[in-house]
């Protein structure tokens, strides 16, 4: 490899040399010119692979992709030069030694070996070929930490059975030949939400680092708060408002004003409360959770986002349900185009974590009731009133039990279809009453949606033959009827208990299927 140099260079270097000219043979032939470095050139075939992962094999399900980068390359290195690691490998390293950056660990397997490589750590010596192959087992190692995350059976198992991102190594291997670097966030290799996550755990780290907050002190006679009061505990809230910018300024006092009011607001909102104009003990409890279990639960999410395909954002037209948020949007072309308060699967009956294709809506629809509510309520209910299925709206359908059109039906005046194994789908409801409420897990798995007429229509604004109007009359005919979509609309059930929305708010959600605890644990635990 030949490397320039200045005539300003040559002369120097001419110099020393006519000034040694004295010296002995051996010494003369000892000085070599830059140019007469030799280019390094290893050889790493499949032979010298194959002995690295004898030594190293926790490194061996990278072996597969490294034989294949390495073939690629005609069996030659791919990070070294006569002068060492290139510039692109010392990235590499400084971006694992960040990964905390990511939320992660950085526990690479053979952490020894790997600072002697970058860290002047004489205690291990390394060839040159087991060098590059150990670089190159941390490029895989890094891709998958930060961009694929835990394996499909780990998700699975902490039952999220949306379909999960498939990491093309591929395109990885093809970034190491041209120099690109891994975190290339222009590119997007990562669901968007991943992004807004990981700027988030940034700002609570640093919030993190000078002291957090302090915990709002209340007496045991504490009720509320509301307007035109004043306390001590409301300047400890505008303390701890203004750490997390919901108050702009702290005037530092102890009045219950309109700007402290709006400031609590605020914060209610981006924690899944209805905002109100008193603070409760409960508001206080929740301020109080501390800085660094706020960081868990963003790291948490930044690995559920790791699961989640970036194509899904390209749609022009999906609907997105967020279980914690009790929320469900359409997303149409990037942006919001409706949106509506759910209810959710109680804590026994969870709401599914999964995707599928709506295709049909039903308008005046039968309840199927469920073998599990017919041996639990109804024929309990029919042992003590004869009478029970009529005063019900039920009838006997071939051996099962449904209830007619309606009302008073469970699914309301109308119900929207995907097909799922989990026999899930999106209904509307009689009792109206629970979407007043903050916390709403009350269904028994289904999706309650507080606007199905809202909902409809926009499903089928495209077809001029649904208008409002006939909408309305459809579902409240009385009659049960199908209405089959020209095209399909994806359907995402996600958990998400942060998430930063479209004006750059940091939102947090109650864990209420306590699904939170078991994926930090495992993030900790690595």
């Amino acid at each position: 490899m030949k490397i320039w140099y200045s005539p300003l260079i040559a002369i120097v270097f001419f110099a020393v040399f006519s000034c040694n000219s004295k010296a002995d043979k051996k010494d003369e032939n000892s000085i070599k010119t830059v140019e007469e470095i030799p280019e390094l050139k290893l050889t790493i075939d499949s032979v010298r692979i194959a002995s690295f992962y004898e030594n190293y094999p926790k490194l061996a399900k990278f072996k597969n992709d490294v034989t294949s980068l390495y073939q690629k390359n005609k069996s030659t290195q791919l990070w070294q030069d006569n002068k060492g690691v290139v510039e692109f490998g010392n990235t590499l390293f400084n971006q694992y030694k960040n990964l905390d950056q990511e939320g992660l660990k950085a526990n690479y397997p053979y952490k020894e070996q790997l600072s002697s490589v970058f860290e002047n750590n004489t205690a291990v010596k390394l060839s040159k070929e087991d060098t590059d192959l150990l670089i190159s087992n941390l490029y895989y190692y890094y891709a998958e930490k930060v961009y694929a995350g835990f394996d499909e059976k780990t998700s699975i198992s902490l039952e999220w059975l949306l379909p999960r991102k498939k990491l093309n190594y591929q395109v990885l291997s093809d970034s190491i030949f041209k120099k690109s670097t891994i975190r290339d966030d222009k590119k997007k290799k990562m669901f968007s939400q991943y992004y807004k996550l990981r700027d988030a755990l940034k700002e609570y780290r640093e919030i993190e680092k000078n002291g957090g907050w302090k915990t709002i002190e209340i007496g045991e006679d504490y009720k509320s708060i509301k307007l035109g009061d004043s306390s001590s505990v409301v300047s400890q809230i505008k303390e701890r408002l203004f750490i997390t910018k919901d108050l702009k300024e702290n005037d530092k006092n102890g009045i219950c004003d309109t700007t402290f009011i709006k400031a609590i607001k605020n914060y209610e909102v981006r924690h899944g409360y209805i905002p109100k104009n008193i603070i409760l003990k409960e508001h206080i409890a929740d301020l109080n959770i501390p800085v660094s279990e706020r960081i868990k639960t963003i790291i948490a999410n930044m690995e559920r986002c790791r699961w989640i395909d970036p194509e899904l954002e390209k749609g022009q037209k999906y609907i997105e349900v967020n279980i914690p948020e009790f929320k469900l949007y359409i997303i149409e072309d990037g942006k919001i185009a409706f949106t509506s308060a759910v209810v959710v699967g109680k804590t026994m009956n969870k709401t599914v974590i999964f995707s599928g294709m709506m295709n049909n809506i039903v308008f005046s629809p039968y309840w199927n009731v469920p073998p599990s509510i017919i041996k639990a309520e109804i024929k309990p209910g029919m042992a003590k009133d004869k009478n029970y299925l009529q005063k019900k709206n039920l009838e006997w359908n071939n051996g099962s039990v449904r209830q007619l059109p309606g009302k008073n039906n469970s699914l309301g005046l109308v119900k929207f279809l995907f097909p799922n194994s989990s026999n899930i789908y999106l209904h509307d409801t009689p009792s109206k009453s629970l979407f007043e409420r903050e916390s709403r897990a009350f269904s028994h798995g289904c999706v309650r949606v507080a606007k199905p007429r809202e909902l409809a229509i926009e499903l089928l604004k495209t077809d001029p033959a649904w208008n409002p109007a006939r909408i309305d009359k459809a579902m409240h005919a009385g009659k049960e009827s199908w209405y089959t979509l020209k095209k399909k609309v994806p359907v995402y059930i996600g958990y998400f208990t942060a998430w930063v929305d479209r004006e750059g708010n940091l939102n947090f959600y109650k864990d209420i299927y306590n699904r939170d605890e078991s994926l930090i644990k495992l993030l900790t635990d690595e």
